[in-house]
């Protein structure tokens, strides 16, 4: 059963505004350093034990528009993420990892259920996740978790059906932008920043944190390219203000994480950092995303910090995506996990510190209809198929013009090598063929219609997206 979404009361404006004072003030007191780690040190044997507590929590922290390769903890030779190299660090990070779309409403059904866009069948602009579906919210909070979301993208707004199983499903008031802040964006309208997501989650921390609860927070500064003085560090390009909105989020986070420390949380709580999709910048002739599949737009990070701190950190080599999110989760957690999901959770590899488990040879998918905000033209289907450290793109438009990559030996997928491997372009071919046809969602319907009014309209277009 889906309960209704619920919001903060309204409030006189004059109060609302001193209580953003009041929020900032210990917003700024907590971002000023960080606060040392309390976490006891564990080891990976502990982590078997987690789904024997009874305690723990989930913050869930979906960073819009990330491209894992921006990263410190991935390999980029800019200071972007302080914050969230030491979550790595003491943490599990898993090095290969993939969305299954470049747009955040067919990539977040898919991360929410584990299923692949064509079983979750949303994959244009007004479908939306059916209400049979088995969401993570219902099943925690079903388990007794206190489910609380803050969002901030439209494409997730709930009236698509991600509101399912929270109790609370908060969409916060934007405030003016100081001057110290910057939007460099100029396809980008919408208002606000995260600064108003991390508010209201400590504000919830402080509320609830003593029942057990899983917080989602979906910030969007980097979607928006919002810094300010303090992350301004990198430049004036188009990419290096990217650069900079992500450190500035790499600073919110932080703020999140300090407030779990000052409130005796922090070793009771899983923390999950994730993204919906990256960021090209002409790589393959685009810049921004939702316009095909290449890894620039796809390849995202997963970190998930632990209760305790682990020394060094583990490191999952092998491929992983976002559809193996919760079916991980709920195997940390002791959750029997949906039935029919195409994601699986990752915790042998994490406990066997492995590469692969056999992730060379079984295959991944990412999906997008290109024509998703066009109505009145037909679906447009773009499907990528990864086996190994080969990926292939294959064009429904242009079936005899499939793309072959070998990521290894070039990872900016510059150099197609279809023509030289004719076996496995064939055969991952067909593969992408079958995914189009799609099998029976474990709900056994599709994705319902959602009617989108003149607002709502212009405010998704307000995110820089083309809707008709």
């Amino acid at each position: 059963m889906n309960l209704p979404v619920t919001k903060f009361p309204t409030l006189p404006r004059w109060s609302y505004w001193l209580a953003a004072a009041v929020m900032l003030g210990l917003y700024g007191i907590c971002s000023i350093a960080p606060r040392e780690d309390s976490r006891p040190l564990g080891t990976v044997a502990d982590i078997a034990s987690l789904a024997k507590r009874d305690d723990l929590n989930v913050v869930f922290i979906l960073v819009d528009t990330l491209r894992a390769q921006r990263l410190g903890s991935y390999g980029y030779e800019r200071d972007t993420s302080p914050r969230l190299s030491k979550l790595a660090a003491s943490g599990i990070r898993f090095a290969n990892h993939s969305s299954q779309s470049s747009w955040t409403k067919s990539s977040m059904a898919s991360l929410w259920t584990g299923l692949y866009p064509s079983r979750t069948h949303v994959l244009r602009y007004d479908d939306a996740v059916s209400e049979d579906a088995r969401m993570p919210a219902e099943v925690l909070r079903d388990a007794g978790f206190h489910t609380y979301a803050i969002w901030r993208n439209g494409w997730v707004a709930p009236n698509f059906g991600f509101s399912q199983g929270f109790e609370t499903y908060h969409n916060p008031q934007p405030v003016p932008i100081p001057a110290s802040v910057r939007r460099e964006n100029p396809s980008l309208e919408q208002g606000g920043s995260d600064s108003e997501v991390i508010l209201s989650a400590l504000e919830f921390l402080r509320t609830y944190g003593d029942e057990r609860f899983l917080l989602y927070l979906h910030l969007m500064d980097v979607h928006q390219y919002i810094y300010d003085a303090d992350s301004a560090l990198f430049g004036t390009t188009y990419s290096d203000i990217y650069d900079n909105s992500i450190r500035r989020t790499d600073g919110h986070i932080g703020v999140v994480i300090d407030a779990l420390e000052k409130l005796g949380l922090r070793d009771e709580t899983i923390v999950v950092v994730a993204s919906d999709h990256g960021e090209a910048f002409s790589e393959h002739g685009y810049e921004g995303h939702a316009k095909d599949l290449y890894s620039e737009v796809t390849r995202t990070p997963w970190i998930v910090s632990l209760p305790f701190r682990l020394e060094p950190g583990v490191v999952v080599d092998g491929p992983t995506e976002n559809v193996d999110i919760w079916p991980t989760l709920f195997d940390l957690l002791g959750i029997a996990a949906p039935d029919g999901l195409d994601g699986r959770s990752r915790v042998p590899e994490i406990a066997r510190v492995a590469s692969t488990d056999g992730g060379a040879t079984r295959l991944r998918f990412g999906e997008l209809d290109r024509n998703w905000g066009q109505t009145r033209k037909k679906p447009h289907p773009l499907v990528a198929v990864s086996e190994g450290s080969f990926r292939l793109y294959y064009d429904a438009e242009h079936p005899d013009h499939p793309e072959l990559y070998d990521l290894e030996e070039d990872p900016g997928e510059q150099v197609n090598i279809a023509d030289r491997e004719p076996e496995r372009t064939a055969r991952l071919s067909a593969s992408a063929r079958e995914q189009m046809e799609g099998r029976p969602s474990p709900w056994g319907g599709g994705a319902p219609k959602v009617e989108i009014d003149d607002m709502q309209l212009r405010q998704l277009r307000a995110l820089g997206y083309k809707v008709d």
